[in-house]
């Protein structure tokens, strides 16, 4: 306040005067004015003066402006002006130019009034619960006010806001907002409140913040729409940078799937307004920001696995391939397919087979290569091309493969019809163009990165220099081109190529080092005492040397490490050597390239290091200057300790393949072993189904053999003892176990019917008297449903015994008429004599009275069935209890309802005697205003406490459900 006061009092006098006077004045009737008419006016005009006269307006009626807020909310007008007054206020934005210093001065001025707004925490949660107003005149110049408090001093509102309740859920409420004017305002200040705050962005991400602004760039029209997809596309970028959580999140949503419909660009000839080009701009950043090199590779990959299988790489590459893209745009979809192939198999393989829409149709690679190598393109783009075949290359040993075998003899086009991708790496790493080489020789450098075979391959590749003369190889030519004295560019290029060319390659160290003009330049160019800006070759040049001694394998008698390292001493010297080499990482553009793998350069003059070959000086310069320094004895000592890491790395790798082939067998008795197990099984099924058809043919024949003995008995003399009636006395024996079956289920049945009786009873017991408390209630109810559960299991195992008995009753019964009508037939067709004929009637007698037996049981399994349907009336006595006790729950639940319904009532009765008790105070200090006599002081003021009393105790009431 201080400071403001003291560029007030800084300004000149005359008619500032004046109106801070009529300012002081309509504060006066803002604070002082009963009437809600005359404050409203008030308001209104300090809304007019705010922004004319914005530091005493600040000054005076802040506090009264912030009272209004507090007071008046039931009047959105006035709520209205004072948000609009606080705004013009706090904002810096100006309509017209100004000069710097009154615009440093405004900027001053909104930093320390929203300092003083929110030294008190509790405006900034007022502000957000008049956020949640419907009406356009309150809900609007809140969202443009809070968004201006977000500008001034973001960090502290984002804190406030974080930790209010329901803070950020209130302002997402603002997405759905009908109203396009509110919905686009409060993706602005979604867009403030998220910058640089990942706790804030998590949370926004889970109110479901993808799916509205994807909704709203969809509505908009995609790329086509106007100046609010890019505000949400911001949005996005705010919430998804640096952010795993929510790019985790946005890839588990399946949002990924609905950006491909951001890049059909339609016709050619439809044009690019600056709009469509800033919101495609915007769209390729997003998708980078998803798989970008610096993301955990997990997360990068899963998104580039996404991007394939919903066609979205598919999409870039037609952009890539099109015809009329603005430059700029072409650009930035280079860089955005350069990462989203980078390190992934099926994209870099993808990316491999597209084609350019040319006749004939050539590789996209070959047709990027081109204007890499062309110096006529834009530099921007020549970058954007190397970054793609880096990407194309990184961690894709097959696409290296693929590159280097377009150099080797076998597979050059004779005919000269196609160029090929080696071909044009090859023309731009001689032509004239310092550039070219540099962007050539880093391309072919990133073909042989962490791959011995094709550096080995590369040694093949031989070439023409002019007709008549032998060809060279690519490596000699190399060094010719190196020891010609070029631009430094070319040279730290062709440097940066040999370096990562024989590192981790012994083969191509002998290659090198056969040239006996090779060892002379390198210590030539290391020993001279050359200006700054040949420091860099000379510190690429000792590493070149170090390399070459660290690597070599001593195949060339003239050239072993020991003779390399005394000419070292000799001719430059060891300290001098290493303090060479320490010039590459000492130099300014080495840290900047080693920061990020993109090769992102100002101009082509800061084009120096790559990226990958920074991290291989890293590697080397270490274990380089140890060589250098180790004597020949330490390096025998070393040489041995390689051979027998190297044996003991073949004997790992032997009982590696062993334990290999050995899980290989395994694997195979293992699926032997399942197959037998499934052919067992089947086995065992045929042999059952064959022993159940055995059994049925013995069954069939024992009958055949018992009808035969009935035929033979009517045939016969019927004197014979065996046979009774027709009957083998097997059978009557069979018939005999059966009843006494009969007999033993029939008690159990009873002992169990009595158990399940002894059951019901209890239950019936406890019912009649019910329990005191609701909780031994409900146990009882659950107590009681458990048990009619397991009653009507039993019943249902009950009726299925008693059917069983009951078709087994009604087949004894059959079988007793059939034995009754044989005996009737024998009776009548052959009497016998005196002996013969007493000896049936008794046999007759017997099997008549097995029969009463058998019908005694049928009677008691009746009896049976009668006690299971007295169950089932219990079980049913059992349901409507249940049924009851159900019925008076519901009136119980309906008696509390009622309750608090009566308890909303008296809140509402206590609420209204409170605001009659404030009208009532308030009619007491207008009499007292007009001279009326009126109570004591002191009552009034118990009098007031008891409504401040009431008033608390409301709000202890709304604020009790949060």
């Amino acid at each position: 306040m201080n400071f403001l006061r003291g560029v007030m009092g800084g300004q000149s006098a005359g008619p500032q005067h004046t109106e801070a006077e009529t300012i002081q004045k309509l504060c006066d009737r803002v604070a002082s004015s009963t009437l809600l008419d005359d404050r409203r006016n008030a308001v209104r005009a300090l809304k007019s003066l705010s922004k004319k006269y914005r530091l005493e307006v600040g000054i005076q009626a802040m506090e009264h402006l912030i009272h209004v807020l507090q007071t008046d909310r039931s009047d959105s007008e006035i709520i209205g002006y004072a948000l609009d007054t606080l705004y013009n206020i706090i904002s810096n934005d100006e309509e017209e130019e100004v000069e710097e210093n009154s615009t440093r001065q405004s900027e001053d001025l909104g930093s320390q009034f929203t300092e003083i707004f929110i030294k008190q925490p509790e405006n900034v949660t007022l502000l957000l619960s008049l956020l949640e107003e419907f009406d356009f005149h309150v809900r609007w110049p809140g969202v443009k006010l809070l968004t201006s408090l977000l500008k001034q001093l973001g960090p502290q509102v984002q804190q406030i806001i974080l930790v209010s309740p329901m803070g950020v859920s209130r302002l997402m409420d603002l997405l759905a907002d009908s109203r396009e004017v509110i919905r686009n305002d409060g993706v602005l200040l979604l867009q403030a409140l998220t910058r640089s705050n990942g706790a804030i962005q998590k949370i926004v991400a889970f109110e479901n913040a993808f799916e509205r602004l994807l909704d709203i760039i969809t509505e908009e029209g995609n790329s086509d729409g106007g100046i609010v997809v890019e505000d949400c596309l911001i949005l996005l970028q705010n919430l998804l940078k640096n952010n795993n959580s929510n790019q985790n999140f946005f890839k588990e949503g399946s949002y990924i799937q609905r950006m491909k419909p951001w890049f059909h660009v339609g016709d050619e000839n439809s044009g690019w307004s600056a709009q469509k080009v800033t919101n495609l701009h915007v769209m390729l950043q997003l998708v980078r920001v998803l798989v970008s090199p610096t993301n955990p590779p997990g997360a990068t990959s899963s998104c580039q696995k996404a991007m394939f299988q919903c066609g979205l790489l598919q999409q870039l590459c037609t952009i890539l391939m099109a015809t009329g893209v603005p430059a700029d745009i072409l650009t930035e979809t280079i860089n955005t397919v350069s990462e989203v192939i980078r390190g992934y198999q099926v994209n870099q393989d993808y990316f491999a087979s597209v084609n350019a829409p040319s006749n004939p149709p050539r590789p996209a690679i070959v047709v990027l290569l081109m204007s890499m190598v062309n110096e006529r393109q834009p530099f921007v783009l020549r970058c954007a091309v190397l970054y793609c075949f880096q990407c194309f290359l990184y961690k894709n040993q097959k696409g290296q493969g693929e590159i280097v075998s377009t150099l080797l003899p076998s597979t050059i086009d004779a005919t000269g019809n196609s160029v090929s991708a080696g071909q044009l790496l090859c023309g731009g790493l001689f032509s004239t163009d310092s550039l070219s080489n540099w962007c050539a020789a880093v391309a072919l450098a990133h073909a042989l990165q962490e791959n011995a075979t094709q550096k080995e391959q590369l040694l093949r590749v031989q070439l023409a220099t002019s007709i008549g003369n032998p060809p060279v190889s690519l490596l000699q030519q190399c060094t010719n081109i190196l020891s010609q004295g070029s631009k430094i560019q070319t040279r730290v290029g062709l440097l940066m190529l040999l370096c990562t060319w024989l590192s981790n390659c012994p083969i191509a160290v002998t290659h090198f080092l056969h040239n006996s003009a090779n060892v002379p330049f390198l210590t030539g160019q290391i020993a001279e005492n050359l200006g700054e800006e040949e420091q860099l070759v000379q510190g690429l040049c000792a590493l070149l040397l170090g390399i070459s001694i660290y690597f070599n394998d001593n195949s060339l008698e003239s050239y072993m490490k020991e003779k390399l390292k005394q000419l070292i001493e000799k001719r430059i010297g060891k300290e001098n050597f290493i303090e060479k080499l320490g010039f590459i990482s000492k130099h300014e553009l080495y840290s900047r390239a080693s920061q990020k793998p993109q090769p992102n350069f100002p101009s082509p003059e800061y084009m120096i290091f790559d990226h990958e070959f920074t991290k291989l000086v890293k590697e080397l310069e270490g274990v380089i200057t140890k060589a250098i320094y180790k004597s020949s004895e330490e390096d025998k000592k070393e040489e041995e300790v390689k051979k027998t890491l190297e044996q003991h790395d073949s004997i790992v790798t032997h009982y590696k393949n062993m334990i290999r082939e050995q899980d290989l067998q395994l694997e195979e008795l293992k699926q032997q072993i399942s197959t037998l197990k499934c052919q067992n099984e089947q086995l065992q099924t045929a042999v059952t189904q064959q022993v159940s058809q055995i059994q049925q043919h013995k069954d069939q024949y024992n009958l055949l053999k018992v009808q035969l003995g009935k035929d033979n008995q009517h045939q016969g003399s019927y004197s014979d003892g065996t046979q009774v009636n027709g009957v083998q006395p097997e059978e009557v024996g069979r018939l005999r176990e059966e009843i006494e079956e009969l007999k033993s289920n029939q008690e159990l049945l009873q002992s169990q019917l009595a158990e399940k009786d002894s059951v019901i009873e209890n239950l019936k017991s406890s019912q009649a008297s019910p329990g005191t408390n609701e909780e031994s209630s409900a146990t009882a109810s659950a107590r009681d449903s458990e048990q009619i559960a397991e009653l009507k299991q039993e019943l249902a195992t009950l009726k299925s015994q008693l059917n069983s008995q009951s078709v087994e009753i009604t087949r004894l019964q059959t079988e007793k008429q059939e034995l009754l009508r044989k005996t009737e037939t024998f009776a009548k067709s052959a009497p016998a004599p005196g002996e013969s004929e007493a000896g049936t009637a008794a046999k007759t007698a017997d099997v008549e009275g097995r029969l009463s037996a058998l019908l005694q049981e049928t009677k008691e399994l009746k009896e049976v069935q009668a006690l299971s349907e007295e169950r089932s009336a219990a079980r049913e006595q059992l349901a409507a209890s249940s049924s009851t006790i159900a019925i008076l729950q519901n009136e119980k639940s309906k008696l509390e309802m009622d309750v608090t319904d009566s308890r909303k009532e008296q809140d509402d009765l206590l609420v209204l005697l409170a605001d009659q008790d404030q009208k009532i105070f308030a009619l007491k200090n207008k009499l007292k205003e007009l001279g009326h006599p009126v109570e004591e002081e002191d009552e009034l003021e118990s009098g007031d406490q008891d409504d401040e009393e009431d008033e608390d105790e409301d709000d202890g009431k709304d604020q009790g459900p949060i």
